[in-house]
């Protein structure tokens, strides 16, 4: 038993090295994502973008080549629709919101998982431990007190590690998540503005 008890131990330390390797790709993944989205360039254009659906008459302006936020992506399907002239405008735009809410919200379902149950692999391996401090301190008697008291100090590293990869984890989890919210609202506004503008237009 307490071979199987060791194993288990080292199982869980690897599992905890590899969800915050898991974690942290995922971060860097996440956050290059979400900087070609939002930022100074991207606030800018969704202002122009505005700027003309209030003022102008005729759409002028021009999305940089290399501009792929999730901003661009839905104004230039807008513009595409209108200038097709296609019916069902407000549905086509409330399906590229829910296409443009999949991209931003990949792999955030990781981040959740990892930080709602990296604690609690960690409290398995502190269970463990306190298993194996008991089985020694059963077989040494109280010669062992020392072994069993680094044994448990050991075990509750286990706790230690699974709070220390959750902590960071929910906080990168609830920053995207809510980035995502944000640029979704955005969308949300786009959507209204585009509609409004076709119906002037229809209307001149």
């Amino acid at each position: 038993m307490q071979e199987f008890v060791e194993i288990g131990e080292e199982l869980v330390f690897l599992a905890m090295t590899i969800a915050s390797i898991v974690a942290f790709a995922v971060f860097l993944e996440r956050l290059l994502y979400f900087r070609k989205t939002m930022g100074k360039i991207n606030d800018e254009f969704l202002t122009q973008v505005r700027g003309s659906l209030h003022e102008k008459p005729e759409i002028t302006w021009e999305a940089p080549l290399t501009h792929t936020s999730s901003y661009w992506r839905f104004v230039h399907f807008a513009l595409r629709q209108i200038g097709l002239g296609r019916k069902g405008l407000d549905e086509s735009l409330e399906g590229q919101i829910l296409s443009e809410k999949l991209e931003l919200e990949k792999r955030l379902p990781i981040l959740n998982t990892l930080g709602n149950n990296a604690p609690f692999i960690g409290l398995l391996g502190t269970v463990l431990g306190v298993i194996k401090a008991f089985y020694g301190l059963g077989t040494l008697g109280a010669s062992g007190a020392d072994v069993v008291m680094r044994s448990i100090s050991t075990a509750l590293l286990a706790t230690a590690a699974g709070l220390g990869v959750a902590i960071p984890v929910v906080m990168a989890n609830n920053y995207f998540s809510r980035k995502a919210k944000v640029i979704l609202q955005n969308l949300e506004i786009l959507k209204k503005e585009f509609l409004a503008y076709q119906m002037n237009k229809t209307k001149v």
